[in-house]
């Protein structure tokens, strides 16, 4: 029996996409163990830490993720539920639901604005120069694969959608506009040089702040200007899956998600085949699974 072209090309765009979510998660789960600890700290207990363990600050199990990873997974679901549109009131509905079910961990801009949508109904947050957190650019993945193909007009439409439920800041904005619509370009087959000429230099050149080249971004806040100089320096100093998420994580500071958001990226740049297994094995097996197949799901929508 022939394969079609067609065929080919949607399963080419399924495994990029997998290796995207589940770089996201192994991201998350490397990085928790050496969160808010100092580049010092990190190489005083581990000399370079390269191993999914759990432990840190937040005491996990081997192999757990943090709120990255299961804030995904709970837009994913809206977003599925919803038939891939991205609806501000159910995006809220899922993140506070996610809330009440007792997550692991959850940001400050995060809790507030989803306590402000539980007494007023309105899952649009005010706009906020104090916002500028990384929040919505670590769970925007979802919306970046049932977007796939849209044009990016739609794409930062959809973006905006699930990121103000939380986080109405035009930095935050920027980068996770950024960032949906790298890791399509990624999917879609481009290499890390044509996303640099694509995207990551026009970023740069529109928002001067997320300028990455200079000093060493160690120890990143959660501020995303932050987080997308550990990010874009980790990626473009490095050429494999492994070693950028090393490379990130062992900075210290919020490393889950620069994790998260560098894995989400360098997974759809370099493919499922680059995700070291023995991280595989060591992840959580029910995020694996769920991520894995959350992934098909969202870009089949593309192609329904």
């Amino acid at each position: 029996m022939r394969t079609s072209s067609s065929s080919i090309r949607a399963a080419e765009l399924a495994e990029r996409a997998e290796a995207a979510y589940l770089g996201l998660a192994l991201g998350d789960a490397l990085g928790a163990t050496v969160e808010f600890m100092t580049p010092r700290e990190i190489r005083a207990q581990y000399g370079v830490h390269n191993e999914i363990r759990g432990g840190g600050w937040l005491r996990l199990k081997p192999g757990a993720v943090t709120d990255d990873t299961t804030m995904s997974l709970a837009l994913g679901e809206a977003i599925l539920a919803d038939g891939g549109r991205v609806e501000p009131l159910s995006c809220a509905r899922a993140f506070d639901a996610w809330m009440r079910a007792k997550p692991v961990d959850i940001g400050n801009t995060v809790r507030r604005n989803l306590v402000a949508f539980r007494r007023s109904g309105e899952p649009v947050a005010p706009p906020s120069e104090h916002d500028a957190g990384n929040g919505a650019a670590m769970r925007v993945l979802p919306v970046a694969l049932a977007t796939l193909g849209q044009g990016d007009d739609v794409v930062r439409t959809a973006v905006r959608a699930q990121a103000h439920v939380t986080h109405n800041n035009p930095d935050s904005d920027a980068a996770t506009e950024f960032l949906a619509l790298a890791v399509q370009d990624a999917i879609g087959g481009e290499n890390l040089r044509g996303v640099y000429r694509r995207r990551i230099r026009p970023i740069v050149d529109d928002k001067p702040a997320f300028a990455y080249r200079g000093r060493r971004r160690e120890n990143p806040s959660g501020w995303i200007v932050e987080t997308m100089q550990a990010v874009l320096q980790a990626l473009l100093d490095t050429d494999s899956f492994e070693d950028c998420l090393v490379d990130v994580v062992n900075r210290g500071g919020d490393a889950d998600t620069t994790g998260a958001i560098a894995g989400m990226l360098a997974g759809a740049l370099y493919g499922r085949d680059a995700l070291p297994a023995r991280w595989l094995k060591a992840l959580d097996p029910k995020m694996r699974e769920a991520c894995a197949a959350q992934a098909r799901k969202l870009v089949a929508l593309t192609s329904a």
